[in-house]
């Protein structure tokens, strides 16, 4: 499991976060913010509870816009070189689908978790540490791994809804498990 850290809210005016729940939030162009940090936590727990639990497809993109369907984005970075889902823009929903769909052709993965929320309440984004055991199917190869989502959602306030999926994992451990090399 991961080490318990406080979820941190933090205003595009400064980069220092704040570990109290209760902060006030910061005022942009569209004024004051209340209630945001709460909807944006909810909804990354939401979508991150999805993937741990090992959720039905459907369930998982429930958690994607449909809003702002055209504008979903999910891109995991890394060189296009070691995996074919890296290094990709799989755009709208269906894009999300196809994404989700090839990882899951390829990866299979076991004891899921996630902490260290940090939200940006102004910005309308979550940033979130992951970690699991992965297995690429093909090979049998398995590693350990750290990750990162950067999530950005639309402007629903009660229920915002993921806009872009952005992953940052070890694209390294991925090629060479799918080569079976580790």
């Amino acid at each position: 499991a991961l080490p318990a850290e406080p979820e941190r809210t933090m205003s595009s005016s400064s980069s220092s976060a704040s570990s109290s729940p209760s902060a006030p939030a910061a005022s942009s162009g569209r004024g004051r913010v209340w209630g945001r940090r709460e909807a944006l936590l909810a909804s990354a727990r939401s979508l991150c509870d999805s993937f741990a639990s090992k959720s039905p497809l459907s369930d998982v993109l429930d958690n994607f816009s449909s809003v702002r369907e055209r504008d979903v984005l999910c891109l995991e970075h890394g060189s296009s070189r070691l995996a074919p889902f890296l290094d990709r823009e799989f755009r709208g929903r269906d894009g999300a689908r196809r994404y989700f769909t090839l990882i899951s052709e390829l990866l299979a993965y076991e004891n899921m978790s996630f902490g260290g929320y940090a939200v940006d309440e102004v910005e309308g984004m979550v940033s979130v540490v992951g970690r699991a055991r992965f297995t690429w199917k093909s090979t049998g190869s398995s590693w350990e791994e750290v990750f990162t989502y950067r999530l950005r959602f639309d402007d629903e306030e009660e229920d915002p809804k993921v806009v872009v999926y952005e992953v940052w994992a070890d694209s390294g451990a991925a090629y060479l498990a799918s080569r079976g090399e580790l």
